[in-house]
């Protein structure tokens, strides 16, 4: 009997960690807080922009930020696909501020004469909720990216 109860009781643990797992993997964001522009992003800050990203992003960029089929290739228009935002792209080789700034007033305020599909989202979204879509962006990174874009960010924020 008390064989069984460790087997089962074993069994039982084991199950949860599996459930566990398998919840934060499906999730795609890292729920702690993380700093964007400065700021202390909230899970549900992070959750309310990956709702914004949603409604709004992931027709082009794509539902799990995987971009548009061969993103590195230029399109017949001579533009450039989506790219995707997941660690397979090049979104965190990007400075929070320049991400804040092509996605308020569109790729060209940081590219002067760079013409892209990409739309400004100034007077669709607020810059809160600008900052709160990125922040889901940034959650979605493993550490490497995450460190890698942090260091941009801090060395842009630290010239004159």
């Amino acid at each position: 009997m008390k064989r069984l109860t460790l087997v089962l009781g074993g069994a039982a643990v084991a199950g949860l960690a599996a459930v566990i797992a398998v919840a934060q993997q499906s999730g795609d964001t890292q729920e702690e807080s993380l700093v964007f522009l400065g700021e202390l992003m909230s899970p549900k800050e992070i959750s309310a922009g990956r709702k914004l990203y949603a409604e709004n992003c992931a027709s082009c960029h794509g539902v799990k930020l995987e971009g548009q089929a061969d993103w590195k290739r230029r399109l017949d228009s001579g533009k450039m696909p989506a790219p995707p935002h997941d660690e397979t792209g090049h979104t965190w080789h990007h400075s929070d501020q320049d991400l804040f700034t092509i996605t308020k007033s569109g790729v060209s305020a940081v590219v002067a004469g760079y013409d892209s599909d990409m739309p400004a989202f100034d007077g669709v979204l607020s810059d809160a909720e600008i900052r709160t879509v990125l922040a889901y962006i940034k959650s979605t990174w493993p550490d490497r990216q995450r460190e890698y874009q942090e260091k941009i960010t801090k060395n842009e924020r630290a010239k004159p």
